[in-house]
C-alpha cells in the first residue's frame, strides 16, 4: 500500500501587462545598433567568422546588454525560434519579453511571441558551393534570401515590421547599398517581376555612424498580407 503523501499544487500566475508607445519597436532597434560595435569590439568574443557564430555570440551580448539595462530588462533574445505562421522555418534572432507581458499598439506580446523577426547575412555571401551572391535580397533557387522571405510571407508574415543584420566583413557601406539596390532594380526590369524599384534600401539619416550603418526599405507583400518595413542595421566588422 502506498504511504500518504500530502502535495502542495502551485498554480503559475499571469505576467503583469507593460504598456509601451508606438514607437517601442524602434528604441529597441536602436538599442540593438548601438550594441553592435560594443559586441564586435569585446575582448572576450570569440573569433569567428560564419553567420550561426556571429549570431549566437551577439544574442548572448544582447542578453546581457539588455539585462543590466534600466529601460531594457524586461526584454530577452533568442535564436532560431520557429516563425509563427510556419512552424518548419526559424528566425536567426527574436526579440521577446522577459517576465511580463508587453502592449504595444494594443497587440499584447507574452514570453512566448516575437516583438520582430532579425535575419542575419553576411556582407559578401561566402563563396560556399552554388550559393547566390545576392543572398542579402534574393536566390535564384529556394527562397533563403533576407529580403526575399519578409516580402514573399515566408518569414514575418504575421509582423509589419521587422529587421536585418548586416555583418559587414568586406567592403564599406557605400559599396553594400549600390550593390543590393542594383539587384533590386536589375529584379524589378525582369519579366513578370513581383520586385520594384520602390523596394529599394534607403538611407534613414542621421543614425549612421563609421561602424554602423542604419538603412530602411518597404515592401508590398502578396496573399493578403500588408506592406512590410524593413530596418537593415549593417556593422563593420572588417
Amino acid at each position: 500500500m502506498l504511504a500518504e503523501s500530502s502535495h502542495q499544487v502551485q498554480s503559475g500566475k499571469l505576467d503583469g501587462d507593460i504598456h509601451l508607445p508606438a514607437t517601442t519597436k524602434f528604441e529597441l532597434m536602436n538599442f540593438i545598433g548601438n550594441e553592435l560595435p560594443r559586441w564586435r569590439d569585446h575582448p572576450d568574443r570569440p573569433d569567428k567568422q560564419s553567420e550561426t557564430a556571429l549570431t549566437e555570440h551577439l544574442c548572448d551580448h544582447l542578453n546581457g546588454a539588455a539585462y543590466h539595462s534600466i529601460v531594457w530588462s524586461h526584454v530577452q533574445f533568442r535564436t532560431e525560434t520557429g516563425d509563427e505562421a510556419r512552424g518548419g522555418r526559424k528566425i536567426d534572432l527574436t526579440p521577446k519579453p522577459r517576465g511580463v507581458a508587453l502592449v504595444i499598439e494594443g497587440r499584447r506580446h507574452s514570453q512566448f511571441d516575437a516583438l520582430f523577426p532579425i535575419e542575419c547575412k553576411r556582407l559578401p555571401t561566402p563563396k560556399d558551393g552554388d550559393r547566390d551572391e545576392r543572398e542579402y535580397v534574393f536566390t535564384k533557387e529556394g527562397t533563403t534570401g533576407g529580403i526575399q522571405r519578409f516580402k514573399f510571407g515566408h518569414h514575418g508574415s504575421t509582423h509589419n515590421l521587422a529587421a536585418m543584420i548586416g555583418y559587414v566583413q568586406e567592403e564599406n557601406f557605400v559599396h553594400w547599398l549600390t550593390e543590393i539596390n542594383g539587384w533590386i532594380h536589375n529584379l524589378a526590369n525582369g519579366t513578370d517581376s513581383a520586385w520594384n524599384d520602390s523596394d529599394m534600401l534607403q538611407q534613414s539619416g542621421g543614425d549612421s555612424t563609421t561602424d554602423v550603418c542604419v538603412l530602411y526599405s518597404h515592401h508590398s507583400r502578396y496573399s493578403g498580407l500588408s506592406e512590410c518595413e524593413l530596418r537593415h542595421l549593417w556593422i563593420k566588422m572588417n
